[in-house]
């Protein structure tokens, strides 16, 4: 249930999908699940919980996870109005296509995303281990798989959200205006999630 609670996650992948559309939704889903596993492997390794556990490793991380969405969010809405014409509205049942950005810099945005939010780091060091069975085998091992496993359900969540919301900008993007406006909505939602995570106290 923890998973499909939108957080961080999934106001990032929303605003994607209120920007540049399903595309570069779904495949920022894919970008932060591995971040997402970069986690897991760490928690694997023992380094996750020594970061947990450590207050200046973990302020450090939300001021650079933070720091690079607000980049990200300010970056969108400068950037709102690119691709916007009247000429691309060309039907009722069609929407504005957004230019296409390299998947490789689309990945590489949503997993630094993933992999720099410090609120998944201490759930997953802190979950994981309350599930290892000491009988089961190597412990290292049994976290890789709940991780992996903890993934693949928050891709499928994550991913639903996407869908969501880039079903709705299809609906924007049938007026250049309405178009702009949410992909300002998305830039400003996204700089907002960053600020607040670098405002956000250890226990939050």
């Amino acid at each position: 249930m923890v998973i499909v609670i939108p957080g961080p996650s999934v106001l990032f992948i929303v605003g994607r999908a209120l920007q540049h559309g399903r595309r570069d939704a779904l495949m920022s889903v894919v970008g932060n699940t591995g971040g997402e596993l970069v986690h897991a492997a760490l928690v694997a390794a023992g380094i996750g919980a020594a970061i947990a556990a450590s207050s200046v490793a973990f302020v450090v991380l939300k001021f650079v996870g933070g720091a690079y969405l607000v980049y990200l969010g300010v970056q969108a809405v400068r950037h709102r109005r690119d691709g916007v014409d009247v000429a691309a509205v060309v039907a009722a049942d069609a929407a504005v296509a957004p230019a296409r950005r390299p998947v490789r810099r689309v990945l590489t945005e949503s997993f630094t995303v993933g992999v720099t939010n410090p609120k998944t780091l201490v759930f997953v060091a802190a979950v994981l281990p309350q599930f290892v069975d000491p009988d089961a085998g190597p412990a290292w091992a049994q976290i890789l798989l709940l991780g992996l496993l903890f993934a693949v359900i928050a891709m499928v969540s994550d991913g639903a959200y996407a869908l969501a919301a880039s079903g709705a900008r299809d609906w924007f993007a049938r007026s250049p205006r309405r178009l702009e406006r949410m992909r300002g909505v998305g830039g400003v939602l996204i700089g907002s999630l960053g600020v607040v995570l670098m405002a956000s106290r250890r226990a939050a």
